[in-house]
C-alpha cells in the first residue's frame, strides 16, 4: 500500500520530533533518583568541603539527594574518567577543578579529552592561593622574595602538594614571569608540605588560602601576597602578586561538569539550581568564610573559563617542563 504524500510527511516529521520530545520529558522528570557528584580528591580538603556543601544545597533545590563520591588517584584523572564513561543522563556529575585544565597538557596520553568529553554545567567558587614563607627568612614582600631568590639561585625550596597541583603551578607561573630559580619540592598532599614549611624544612609555598590563613594570623608563617587579581577579605592586609607582576593571577576554582551528550535541558536545570544556590545569602556567607568568591553564570560562561584555564596552564606546564608524578 502506498501512503499519500501528505501522510508520509506527517509520519516523517513525527519521527524527527520524537528525540526532542523525549529529551524534554526526561528534563521535566529529572531528577527522579539520587545524583552522584564525583570528586577526584580524598575527604577533608577544600574540594571535599565544596562538594559536600554544594551537594547539600543542590539536594534542597532538585528534590533528590546529591551524593558525594570520592575517587582520588592519578591527579583526579580516575574521577574524570569515571564521569566520562557514565551514562549522559544527568545522574553523574563531576566536581571540575584546575587539575582538569592542567592535566590536559601535563599528561601525554589520557583515555579522554577533557574539553571534548566533559560538558560544562555551572561554576561554583574561586579562591586564591597565598604566598607564604617561613618567618626565619629575611623576606617580607614579593620584591624582597624576588631579590633574595636572584641573589641566592637554587637555595630556596618551594613546597607543593604535588606535581601539577594548583599550588605547584602558581609557583611555576611566578618563576616564569620573574625568571627566578626556586627548587620545587613536591609532597603527597598539602598538609605534609605545610608542616615542613612551618618547621623550616622548606622555605616558600603558594598555598591555598583556607589552609594557610590561620597560620599566617598566628605568626607561624609570613604571608607576602595573595595570588588573585584582587585582595582577599580573609587576609585583607596582604597585597596581590599582581601589584608587582601585572597580569599575574592564579587561583583554585570549582564547578560542575557532566558526560558529553547530557541533554541541554538537564544541563540548564542543574545550572539554574546552582545559580539559585549562589544567590542564597546562607551559601554566600559560608563560602565567604572559606575566602571564596562566587562563579555564577551560564554553562557557556563556565565553559569559557575552562578553555581559558586549559590554555593558560598548558603554557606554564610546557615552559616549566613539568612531568606527572
Amino acid at each position: 500500500m502506498t501512503l499519500p504524500r501528505r501522510r508520509f510527511l506527517q509520519i516523517a516529521a513525527c519521527a524527527v520530533a520524537l528525540p526532542a520530545v523525549s529529551r524534554v520529558a526526561k528534563a521535566q522528570t529529572y531528577p527522579s533518583k539520587p545524583v552522584r557528584l564525583i570528586i577526584g580528591y580524598p575527604p577533608g580538603g577544600s574540594a571535599d568541603i565544596t562538594a559536600r556543601l554544594t551537594g547539600q544545597w543542590l539536594s534542597e533545590r532538585l528534590g533528590q539527594p546529591v551524593v558525594v563520591e570520592s575517587r582520588p588517584g592519578a591527579a583526579t584523572n580516575l574521577a574524570t574518567e569515571a564521569v566520562v564513561r557514565a551514562a549522559p543522563d544527568g545522574y553523574t556529575l563531576l566536581l571540575v577543578a584546575p587539575a582538569n585544565a592542567i592535566n590536559a597538557t601535563l599528561y601525554d596520553k589520557l583515555s579522554f579529552d577533557f574539553l571534548r568529553d566533559i560538558v560544562p554545567v555551572a561554576g561554583i567558587i574561586r579562591f586564591p592561593n597565598v604566598v607564604v614563607v617561613n618567618p626565619s627568612l629575611p623576606i617580607k614582600t614579593i620584591p624582597e622574595l624576588i631579590a633574595y631568590a636572584k641573589a641566592n639561585p637554587g637555595k630556596l625550596n618551594m613546597a607543593s602538594s604535588g606535581n601539577g597541583s594548583t599550588i605547584h603551578m602558581s609557583g611555576e607561573l611566578f618563576k616564569m614571569l620573574t625568571g627566578i630559580n626556586m627548587v620545587h619540592v613536591p609532597y603527597r598532599g598539602g598538609a605534609p608540605a605545610l608542616t615542613d614549611l612551618i618547621s623550616g624544612q622548606v622555605q616558600v609555598m603558594f598555598d591555598n588560602i583556607p589552609t594557610s590563613a590561620e597560620h599566617v594570623r598566628a605568626g607561624k608563617l609570613r604571608g607576602l601576597a595573595v595570588t588573585s587579581a584582587a585582595r582577599s577579605e580573609v587576609l585583607p592586609d596582604l597585597p596581590t602578586v599582581a601589584d608587582v607582576l601585572p597580569g599575574y593571577e592564579a587561583s583554585a576554582w570549582y564547578g560542575l561538569g557532566a558526560p558529553k551528550g547530557t541533554p541541554d535541558e538537564i544541563v540548564d536545570k542543574v545550572n539554574k539550581a546552582m545559580n539559585e544556590v549562589l544567590a542564597d545569602p546562607k551559601s554566600q556567607a559560608r563560602f565567604k568564610e572559606l575566602g571564596a568568591s562566587l562563579l555564577p553564570g551560564s554553562a557557556a560562561d563556565f565553559g569559557k573559563l575552562l578553555a581559558e584555564e586549559t590554555e593558560k596552564w598548558g603554557k606554564v606546564v610546557k615552559f616549566a617542563g613539568v612531568k606527572p608524578d
